[in-house]
């Protein structure tokens, strides 16, 4: 008995010294441990997520990805597979499992070695939150303190929550929920067993255990986590079976972008950080939804792709990529495997595909495509490949395949047209760009910044600054209207001869092309681009200050030069600049802002930022800036108008087109919006530059097309036998009208009928009277010499037209014509 009684004096004392050594340890380390009353208001390092209007994903920015999940919508067996794997004991325990701990004690005392640690699943917790992944006992220690505290201050299934959303999984993957999208492109609902399994088994070692990097050591720890399910009676023997069979399906996946559009992702990139710093931008979780319509901006992509296409194929063929054999060399074909491994070193663009020429018929092709296989290109496909010489020189068209491709070449395929058919193809060399707003406030409806993201970031909507030739016109017109000019102002298309004394040469403005008409309306100046009487416009109006007019439209106006060449379009600008230029003639005179966030919310849902453009009103609570009279930009947009529908009579000869004339053919627009368009095309010096810009009262567009090495031309074609008339209608020189218009049209064609669009309203303020074509002049006749012409009420006409008048030659430019 006295044994009995030293002994259980010997617990006691051991069992008070213990408690007390270990009370004496937590206060000792209780000023080093963290509070854990953070973890009620933890902030997971989530990405920010960036969607379309509609709700489609653009792009995911982060350091870490994580998508959080509620405990309640994760599958039943991934709960169970943690747990078994993890901690079986979890809703049993305080926070310390005292079986776990003598468990590892015992190992410990039978092997001399540390084989398992014994953490609980809120011990793992603590260690994540709060410690390090040292293997030391003192942080053993903090972290069984740190766990006892979170279990005091959470349930159970609020620990296994942050648990689950925390945990480490590889390849950046941060949570359950991005581990299913970073390895299987999938939520949580429709992941297999085997999935689940893999995932559950990665907390032990995410690199060595990983099923991309580590394959058939990440195959035997999900045997394991299986193992542990089916002891546990969470899954039947044949479940087990099946799940341990399965292969290895893991792969790399990129977040679950649905919408291609990272120009516009780096936008809205850009302004978060602006906004919040780059570390608050990148890991709070903001979503952010910007004011674009998925539907459209894909749209504006489609119509950069195919534009550019279509001015490389009438430009020639520049032949294959690279030549993996070539019979004329005798060399041996390459194996289909050598085949394979070749295209999967090289990406698809934008576009275009890589694929292998593996056979030639007279006018025929068999390809392997990459991720497609073998393929039979018809002569319909490549009959465009005439030889590409220069900008401005074709060769001859092909007669058969031979003249076009060999085997062993490598090219580009795209698909195009309404069956998707494949067609031969290569990377466009010029660059494009697309800028689209809603003129009412400024609202982003699409921005594309090049042919693609991946070889070049540059965003040419948002930085090109590239001179604006023909674009600029309208703006100098508005100056003349300030000025008491009307749409019937007579002005004297004649050629220009100016000496400058100081260089010794003449300046000598030509229009494009080079013919003169004489004393010409101010509708049809603009509408036909008449580049002398705009000349004429500036002098009239004077130079500084239409100027000072110019930079109204939201430029610096120490970007605006002081030359008669701003007539012309010398001033740069950017595509966005363009649009937002023309969103003034839209929308009744008023300035607004392009904006591409229309809201922030956080994780929760919560809203934290919400669009409050200022708007193209007077009685709105946030009017923009008017910075011309609604008259004004109305009568803009009359001549703007001409420029689409042209004018005079057909049927008596004196009909003529604007040159926006092929927006006519567009049935698409036509039956959305009737006559209610307006646009201007532009086009440089050596056509460097083209540009196209148009609008509705809906939506305001400006295309760019150019080369980014402004020293090459955009050139000229000749016309190909062997396309159809569409295709052949754009031959002879580049222009506005060729090469940046057709884009324009593709986009709108899509683009109109998600923006409403009014007629063209007539202004208070605006009159409506019958002139003379030929005078400006008021006229009794109704018949096709006249027509009813727009004007600032005042500035309308006095006196008819007399008949016997003559206007002398009006061709001399001595300072008597007109202007």
């Amino acid at each position: 008995m006295k044994f009995f009684k030293r002994l259980i004096i010997v617990f006691i004392a051991l069992g008070i010294l213990g408690v007390t050594a270990v009370a004496g340890l937590y206060f000792y380390l209780k000023p080093e441990l963290p509070s854990v009353a953070t973890l009620r208001d933890v902030q997971l390092q989530t990405p920010m997520q960036v969607f379309t209007k509609d709700g489609e994903l653009i792009s995911q920015f982060g350091e870490k990805r994580r998508i959080p999940v509620a405990l309640e919508d994760v599958p039943q067996d991934m709960v169970d597979a943690f747990l078994a794997t993890e901690d079986s004991r979890f809703y049993q325990h305080f926070g310390v499992d005292p079986i776990g701990v003598m468990r590892a004690f015992w190992v410990l005392l039978t092997t001399g070695d540390i084989k398992e640690g014994a953490s609980t699943i809120t011990m793992q917790l603590a260690r994540n939150f709060f410690l390090s992944f040292d293997r030391a006992w003192m942080r053993k220690i903090k972290e069984t303190f740190i766990a006892l505290h979170i279990e005091q201050l959470l349930d159970k299934d609020e620990i296994l929550e942050l648990y689950l959303n925390k945990i480490t999984f590889g390849h950046r993957a941060h949570g359950i929920g991005a581990a299913a999208q970073v390895y299987y492109g999938k939520s949580l609902e429709q992941l297999t067993l085997a999935q689940i399994a893999t995932i559950a088994g990665l907390p032990k070692a995410p690199s060595n255990l990983n099923p991309i990097s580590h394959p058939e050591a990440s195959k035997a720890r999900r045997r394991v986590v299986l193992l542990r399910m089916l002891d546990e009676n969470k899954i039947t023997r044949s479940e087990f079976e099946q799940a341990a069979s399965a292969p290895v399906t893991a792969r790399r996946h990129g977040a679950e972008v649905t919408v291609d559009a990272p120009y516009l992702a780096e936008m809205v990139r850009q302004e978060m950080i602006d906004r919040y710093g780059e570390e608050k931008a990148y890991n709070a979780g903001y979503n952010v939804y910007t004011t674009v319509n998925s539907r459209i901006q894909l749209a504006a992509r489609q119509a950069v792709w195919d534009n550019l296409h279509a001015y490389d194929e009438r430009h020639g063929y520049r032949g294959p990529i690279s030549i993996l054999w070539s019979a004329e060399k005798n060399e041996s074909p390459s194996s289909a495997e050598q085949i394979s491994a070749y295209l999967e070193q090289l990406k698809s663009i934008g576009m275009v595909t890589p694929a292998v020429v593996t056979e030639v018929a007279e006018q025929s092709a068999t390809l392997e495509v990459k991720g497609h296989g073998a393929i039979t290109l018809p002569w319909e496909g490549m009959h465009w490949a005439r030889e590409y010489i220069n900008e401005e020189k074709q060769g001859p068209a092909p007669e058969t395949t031979k003249d076009i491709m060999r085997a062993g070449h490598v090219v580009w395929l795209r698909r195009a047209g309404e069956e998707n058919n494949w067609r031969l193809a290569q990377l466009p060399e010029p660059s494009s760009a697309i800028a689209s707003l809603q003129p009412d406030d400024g609202a982003v409806a699409a921005v594309v910044g090049g042919y693609s993201f991946t070889l070049s970031q540059y965003n040419r909507a948002l930085q090109a600054e590239r001179q604006v030739g023909s674009n600029i016109k309208p703006l100098i017109y508005s100056a003349a209207f300030e000025e008491g000019l009307t749409l019937a102002t007579l002005v004297n298309d004649a050629p220009i001869n100016q000496w400058n004394p100081g260089s010794g040469i003449a300046w000598r403005p030509k229009n494009s092309p080079d013919v003169y008409e004489g004393p010409i309306r101010l509708r049809k100046g603009l509408a036909k681009s008449k580049n002398v009487v705009s000349v004429r416009l500036l002098r009239e109006v004077g130079v500084e200050k239409t100027a000072d007019h110019i930079a109204k439209f939201g430029l610096d106006r120490s970007d605006v030069p002081e030359n008669e060449s701003i007539s012309l379009g010398s001033l740069s600008m950017t595509p966005m600049q363009v649009a937002r230029s023309y969103a003034v003639f839209a929308n009744g005179g008023y300035l607004v802002e392009p904006y591409v966030i229309e809201r922030i919310e956080q994780g929760n849902g919560e809203v934290i930022f919400e669009a409050n453009p200022k708007r193209a009103c007077t009685d709105c609570d946030n009017p923009a800036p008017q910075i011309i009279s609604e008259q004004n930009a109305f009568l803009v947009a009359q001549a703007m108008n001409s420029a689409v529908w042209g004018g005079g009579s057909w049927a008596h000869d004196t009909g003529w087109n604007g040159t926006s004339w092929r927006i006519q053919r567009s049935k698409p627009i036509i039956n959305e919006v009737g006559r209610a368009i307006a646009g201007k095309t532009g086009t440089t010096n050596d056509v460097r530059d083209t540009w196209f810009s148009g609008f509705t009262s809906g939506l305001v567009t400006t295309t760019w097309v150019g080369f980014d090495d402004v020293s090459r031309q955009l050139g000229r074609t000749t016309m190909h036998p062997l396309l159809d008339s569409k295709q052949q209608s754009i031959s002879g020189g580049e222009a506005g009208a060729k090469t940046a218009l057709p884009g324009w049209i593709l986009f709108m064609e899509e683009a109109v009928s998600a923006y409403p669009s009014d007629n063209l309203m007539i202004p208070p303020g605006v009159v409506n009277v019958r002139i003379d074509l030929e005078t400006g002049k008021l006229s009794h006749r109704t018949d096709y010499t006249t027509r009813f012409e727009y004007f600032i009420s005042g500035t309308e006409p006095k006196e008819y037209i007399d008949r016997s008048e003559s206007n002398g030659n009006i061709f001399d430019d001595d300072g008597d014509g007109l202007f």
